[in-house]
């Protein structure tokens, strides 16, 4: 800290505003309670930015975080060090002379040490960063997200520091009572009263502050606050010089507006100030070595961010408001007995040669103080003399004509930045946007477009790209019309859209869900993505000549397949032959469907199929009639006689057949009872006595046999 110029005592000011008493007992000298607060709060911007460092990138959890990865790695590091270090030199450097015996000789003995100390350099910088770092993992993903990261917390720190200033000002009258002061009786008010007025007309100051009492009969001591100065009831054994020096010092705090400054750099630091007080507490209701030692176990990462961050960057200001105090026992004459104070109480001063006393400690020195304060009251022509506009400097209106216009017009352009980008957010990137992207590419049978819609984790499952855009461009697709989002139910990232359209002939509801984009569009605006866009249809397994949509659909393995499709009506044709044809089978997809549908393609027989069955029953008979055999082989007839000399067999009456297909080109083929032939066979047989005997046999006619279909051709083929 750079020594304050050379000052001399000066009169006070004869001008003196009168009193506002919007908030009892503030500080004269700011136009307004709005002013006093912004200058307490801008004050000191060392301590704020430690309070939020330490507080809002959870420097507790840090350490603690950094301090057991160390230890583990450095136990890890410890044993492969020990364990054969020296055997990772390269051979090169182990076979030179020398040096490879020294470096192996070190490294066999100290490895264990030096992997101990990098497995613990390397733990506890992980650890510290990891801590550090995890909230801010997605930033790379989305530019702005660490500004406006940073943004929301400065904002939400400034908030609650604002809060907690406010809190500690306006019930300040109600925290004092509780915490053990009171007002002071008629005999300390005539004892402390009149110094104090005193003290305060030589320093300028038109009102003052609320006095209480505190009793303690032992340690002469005063605080201030935002509103108050609470003095000890030691204080009336005092000399009346050093009660003038003591409660000049008390006023300079007050007018400055100290109290407010510490009051905000706690409420920004409000849950570590909050954490760090129960430790605190417990070492102070119960002063033990042992207790001390419990609580430091379990609170030490909230101690040592407090005693090494926190501490440290506000204990500057709160030294130089010390300094500062100090002159007004200048501005008011009461050098003297400041100095008899600072004196007495030197001698109970102890070394500051530890942390708390030469980083953390809130007093500067007392050694210190003296010199300045004899500096700035010995008589000198040079330098400024001492008053209250140097002490207190001046405390302009809220803000200057043009710097409203300015900050009005700044807030204006950002009211409407926010304002445009909420509307581009509302019109293009809501939950409604993607659905309504996602029907409007299916009416445009713009396949990319409709997929680029769906989360990557669907598109994925797209086989056959352009199978599918192939099937969308074709003639017999038909999109959802008339589209309309009835409901939308959402849930932080994730949304759910029932849709009502018409498919068809027939309006349907259907619902589809979607998933909130994680990576930012121009590092600002998240979009939404279908996340059951697609339906999984299973296609018939070993089937050639499948389309869809007129489009060839290739033929599927023994187990089949399956073919993704968007949200539609489609027309699926089978394969056609001389014995079977498969009715166009329609396909209706919804929106939301991912369970998936199934196509049946059953074949059924053409209408000339069994007419073309009877002319190759008949054509296969007439020839089995022409043999002149008793048994013709491959027949359904034959005559049991014997002695057969000449035969000829005569069809009386076709047989009625029946067609059931067993594929998409065979068919079983057989005779119902109702529908049998008749045969006549006629010829000559040898009698029992050598002689020539005519014979006629009439059977039933029966046939059962496979029809298979060949391209255009049927071939009939009997069982036997």
């Amino acid at each position: 800290m750079t020594d304050s110029p050379v000052v001399r005592a000066a009169e006070p000011a004869t001008e003196q505003q009168p009193p506002d008493r919007h908030i009892a007992h503030r500080p004269p000298g700011y136009p307004s309670a709005l002013v006093w607060l912004r200058a307490g709060i801008l004050r000191d911007w060392r301590g704020v930015l430690g309070a939020f460092v330490a507080t809002w990138f959870y420097l507790p959890l840090a350490l603690l975080s950094a301090v057991w990865s160390g230890i583990v790695l450095a136990v890890l590091g410890l044993f492969a060090g020990a364990l054969g270090i020296a055997d990772q030199l390269p051979a090169e450097v182990r076979d030179t002379p020398l040096v490879g015996t020294l470096l192996e000789a070190f490294l066999s003995r100290s490895g264990g040490v030096l992997g101990g100390f990098v497995g613990f350099a390397v733990g506890f910088l992980s650890g510290f960063l990891g801590v550090l770092l995890l909230p801010w993992r997605g930033a790379s993903d989305e530019p702005l997200a660490l500004l406006t990261g940073l943004l929301g917390m400065v904002a939400a720190a400034g908030l609650i520091g604002l809060l907690y200033t406010l809190y500690r000002v306006l019930l300040e009258p109600r925290l004092l009572v509780v915490s053990g002061a009171r007002e002071p009786s008629r005999r300390e008010e005539a004892r402390l009263r009149p110094v104090l007025e005193r003290c305060a007309h030589r320093l300028g100051l038109p009102t003052l502050p609320r006095l209480l009492m505190e009793d303690d009969p032992v340690l002469p001591n005063a605080r201030t606050y935002a509103r108050h100065i609470v003095v000890t009831t030691s204080v009336l054994t005092e000399p009346e010089e050093e009660i003038a020096a003591l409660l000049s010092h008390e006023l300079v705090h007050w007018r400055a507006g100290d109290e407010v400054t510490s009051a905000f750099v706690r409420g920004v630091a409000l849950p570590l100030t909050l954490l760090h007080a129960v430790p605190a507490w417990l070492m102070r209701a119960f002063p033990h070595p042992a207790t001390n030692l419990v609580v430091f176990l379990f609170f030490w990462p909230v101690l040592l961010t407090m005693k090494y961050v926190v501490l440290p960057l506000h204990a500057r200001d709160v030294r130089a408001a010390e300094y500062r105090a100090d002159l007004g026992a200048v501005l008011t004459g009461h050098v003297d007995g400041l100095r008899a104070i600072l004196e007495r109480r030197r001698s109970f001063e102890t070394g500051r040669s530890g942390w708390d006393e030469a980083v953390c400690a809130t007093h500067p020195p007392h050694e210190l103080r003296l010199d300045r304060l004899d500096r700035a009251s010995a008589p000198s022509t040079v330098g400024d003399a001492v008053t209250p506009e140097l002490l207190f400097g001046k405390s302009g209106p809220i803000g200057t004509p043009r710097g409203w216009l300015v900050a009005g017009a700044a807030a204006l352009a950002l009211c409407v930045g926010v304002a445009g980008l909420g509307v581009v957010q509302w019109a293009f990137f809501r939950p409604q946007a993607a659905v309504n992207g996602y029907f409007s590419a299916l009416t445009d049978r713009d396949v990319d477009a409709a997929l680029d819609w769906l989360t990557p984790e669907e598109r994925a499952t797209v086989g056959d790209r352009k199978l599918l855009a192939d099937v969308l461009r074709a003639q017999g697709y038909q999109p959802p019309r008339d589209v309309e989002i009835t409901g939308l139910e959402r849930d932080d990232d994730r949304a759910t859209a029932t849709v009502s359209y018409r498919l068809g002939d027939a309006r349907r509801t259907g619902t589809l869900a979607l998933r909130r984009d994680a990576s930012a569009t121009a590092g600002l605006f998240h979009g939404w993505r279908v996340l059951d866009g697609l339906t999984a249809l299973a296609v018939p397994p070993a089937r050639t000549g499948l389309a869809l949509n007129g489009v060839p659909i290739p033929a599927t393995g023994e187990g089949g397949g399956t073919l993704s499709l968007l949200p539609g009506g489609y027309t699926a044709t089978g394969a056609s032959s001389a014995l079977s044809e498969v009715p166009p089978e329609p396909v209706q997809v919804g929106p939301g469907q991912p369970q998936g549908a199934a196509l049946g393609l059953t074949p059924v027989l053409t209408a000339e199929a069994t007419t073309a069955a009877e002319e190759r029953v008949r054509a296969y008979l007439d020839d089995c009639a022409k043999k002149a055999v008793a048994a013709p082989e491959g027949c359904p007839f034959r005559y049991y006689g014997s002695g057969i000399r000449k035969i000829t067999w005569e069809v009386l009456e076709y047989p009625r057949v029946s067609v059931e297909l067993t594929g998409p080109d065979r068919a079983r083929v057989d005779t119902p009872y109702e529908g049998r032939g008749r045969i006549r066979a006629t010829g000559t047989s040898t009698g029992y006595f050598g002689g020539t005997a005519p014979f006629t046999d009439e059977q039933e006619l029966v046939v059962s046999g496979v029809l298979t279909a060949t391209g255009d051709s049927l071939t009939f083929q009997t069982r036997d």
